[in-house]
């Protein structure tokens, strides 16, 4: 069952939290995190220092790491971020387009990821492990958030919604991407104890949404240092009502030397062929596909068979991109580190798809029908992983509006 704690959070005082929340660390280029860090106490500088850094600095350097210490440091000196003095939880609400979703900002256990209570769906890359375990062992703090989800729970969901309903919010603003942010502090210790011993009591696992990378470098930081608030990281967890997976989508470099038509007619072996002509396709179901080519969309319905699978894996239509286009027709057999294929969120629209090959050296861009929660659980319950980049969550909690220190 799931072990989750309240904590002394580093905060923002009210009057900077919306001067200091950011997007998560790893959703933007370096040149994206300068322009958007306009305010000196903006997060960005102490999750991605290298900016108030010369632009040739190594950004795995050192250099870096001591930067967002400083930085930490100093915007605590200032008064802008104050650590709570009692254990709190933080119930965390966005609202994007009309639609709310309300989490619980925590402390999750270390031993929960480790033995499998807390389970994954994604392979991690070394290299961006090592990134967040010297950022965290330098700044002494977790300052990234892992998203994770769980199957709701009546009891759950009835004290959260009480509790916002009785006492006023913390913060409460809307960013500049229209998505507003509420931030509730649980600061009784009758309602923490009720929290906790209802995780433990009724939630048998959780499941990382987004945020694998940041989740297994706290595991190894746990190792690393050995203590107590090591033993824990920050995470903000979401009932699987209130979540909505949009679509991942890819674009190829090349069609592996086929013409156009010659791509086309191999994909009649798996799929139905429409042509759309100049309106762009967003696939409205399981088994459909957009595919971008020479100015013109084209429908791609995978013939049955190919979902009908048993394999919670296989079923699901990125693994059907994956294996009967891009790696039988395209030989791009590895999307984790083939440089021919590359991703583009959901977020952007099919219209960032098109700008990709028509103006972007792409030669080909496919849109894909969103996975769903139920898959997700289902192949994180089967000890699987999916192909890289099959889920895309929205909205994205701010970083820097509650801060877990080691």
């Amino acid at each position: 069952m799931a072990q989750i704690i309240p904590f002394q959070g580093l905060r923002p005082l009210p009057q900077y939290a919306e001067q200091v929340a950011s997007p998560p660390y790893d959703v933007c280029s370096v040149s994206e995190a300068r322009q958007q860090a306009s305010d000196p106490f903006h997060f960005f500088y102490i999750t991605r220092s290298e900016i108030d850094l010369p632009d040739n600095t190594d950004v795995h350097s050192a250099a870096v790491y001591e930067k967002a210490k400083e930085n930490l440091d100093a915007m605590i000196a200032a008064g802008v971020l104050k650590q709570d003095e009692r254990d709190c939880y933080y119930i965390y609400r966005l609202v994007m387009q009309g639609r709310e979703q309300t989490g619980l900002l925590c402390a999750s256990s270390i031993d929960d990821y480790k033995n499998g209570i807390i389970k994954k769906h994604e392979f991690t890359r070394p290299e961006k492990e090592q990134d967040r375990i010297d950022h965290m062992k330098t700044v002494k703090a977790q300052t990234g958030v892992v998203f994770l989800a769980y199957r709701n729970v009546k009891e759950i969901d009835e004290l959260i919604s009480n509790w916002k309903t009785t006492h006023p919010a913390e913060n409460d603003f809307t960013a500049e991407d229209g998505v507003r942010h509420t931030v509730w502090v649980v600061d009784d210790p009758e309602v923490t104890k009720q929290i906790t011993a209802l995780f433990q009591d009724k939630v048998p696992a959780t499941y990382i949404a987004d945020g694998h990378h940041r989740a297994a470098s706290a595991a190894r930081v746990a190792a690393d240092l050995g203590t107590q608030a090591a033993s824990f990281f920050l995470t903000a967890i979401f009932p699987e009502s209130d979540l909505k997976i949009l679509d991942y989508n890819r674009v190829v470099k090349d069609l592996n030397g086929l013409s156009p038509e010659q791509f086309l007619e191999k994909l009649h072996q798996n799929f139905t062929v429409q042509p759309k002509g100049k309106d762009a396709f967003k696939p409205g179901q399981k088994n459909e596909f957009g595919l971008y080519l020479n100015g013109i969309w084209y429908q791609l319905t995978a013939h049955p068979e190919l979902s009908s699978s048993e394999d919670p894996i296989a079923a699901l239509d990125v693994s059907i991109l994956q294996d009967k286009i891009l790696s039988e027709i395209l030989d791009i057999h590895d999307p984790r580190t083939d440089k021919r294929v590359d991703f583009v969120g959901g977020i952007r629209g099919l219209a960032e798809l098109e700008k990709r090959v028509d103006h972007g050296g792409m030669a080909a861009a496919f849109s894909c029908y969103p996975v769903q929660l139920n898959e997700l659980f289902r192949v994180a319950d089967s000890g699987q992983v999916m192909p890289p980049k099959s889920t895309w969550f929205e909205p994205k909690t701010r970083d820097g509006l509650v801060i877990y220190r080691l």
